[in-house]
């Protein structure tokens, strides 16, 4: 009986830690790094919503779960977070490691710095303020597992002790000297081994357009262009294993009240304040008999 208890409290222990996550060989949790908390993905008619709150700064954390590399393209609003282009998973994308986890957190301007993702006002999003009104709302990742290596073995014949380390060989040369990285920071930013140019990343801001404002609801949330952060990535190769994505997560975002209005998410009843604690006789002692008349 207590191995079976045993087995069980772990069950829930690991049931309770992947609750606020989505996906399966990766798993995606939208982080408040304001307070911390994982928002809770709530399923309603086959996709996922998080409360967002207005002001914050939040993060999309991928956690790889294979014991082998990942693509991850990650967009928001409908934009690539990397490139800020709108939005295709054939792009550019976050390279993971087996195993590892990693916070975006923002708008990449450069290989050391993002502008931070927050929540703000629909007119006031990045997609918004370059054109782009259609899709706010929506975070989604592109999961892609990794082509094999292709091992080649030259004939027998064709070696000598000549062309061992010669010319078209590369020995062990001394490594470059090492860039830190930042803590949990992805092995890489990459795009397929078969595209023919990095891509373009300026450290400046898209153009600033608005849409009109007929086609904002005031109310509805976005992601902004928030504040400069150091964040430090390098750069790889990644050869994805299949033009589609092996995984595709969703997570609808919006604020609570407008997630309650939908019914999306039940209001949580008032706290209840305890005990009652008034005395509808204050001015009497607990227990008194009648008393006698004066005099």
């Amino acid at each position: 009986m207590r191995r079976i208890l045993s087995v069980m409290t772990l069950t829930l222990v690991a049931t309770l830690c992947h609750a606020q996550s989505v996906g399966t060989i990766a798993k995606i949790t939208v982080i408040d790094r304001d307070s911390g908390v994982a928002l809770v993905p709530h399923l309603y008619r086959g996709e996922y919503w998080v409360a967002g709150v207005p002001g914050a700064r939040y993060a999309i954390e991928v956690r790889n779960r294979l014991g082998e590399r990942l693509l991850a393209v990650a967009s928001v609003d409908g934009v690539n977070v990397i490139s800020g282009e709108t939005a295709s998973w054939d792009q550019v994308g976050y390279v993971f490691s087996p195993g590892e986890r990693y916070q975006i957190s923002g708008w990449r301007k450069s290989d050391t710095d993002v502008a931070a993702f927050t929540f703000t006002s629909l007119p006031n999003s990045y997609a918004a303020r370059t054109g782009r009104p259609a899709n706010i709302g929506v975070i989604g990742v592109a999961m892609f597992r990794e082509q094999p290596p292709q091992l080649s073995v030259a004939p027998r014949e064709r070696l000598s002790d000549d062309s061992i380390g010669g010319a078209g060989m590369r020995r062990d040369l001394p490594a470059a000297p090492e860039t830190p990285r930042a803590d949990n920071a992805p092995v890489a930013r990459a795009a397929d081994a078969a595209a023919s140019a990095e891509p373009r990343v300026t450290a400046q801001a898209a153009p600033m357009m608005r849409a009109p404002a007929s086609a904002i609801p005031e109310a509805k949330l976005g992601t902004g262009h928030g504040e400069r952060e150091y964040s430090y990535v390098s750069h790889t190769e990644f050869q994805r294993l299949q033009p589609q994505p092996n995984e595709l997560i969703r997570i609808h975002y919006d604020s609570l009240e407008n997630l309650v209005a939908m019914g999306i998410i039940r209001r949580p009843p008032p706290a209840w304040p305890g005990p009652p604690t008034g005395n509808p006789f204050p001015g009497s002692p607990d227990a008194q008999y009648v008393p006698d008349p004066p005099g």
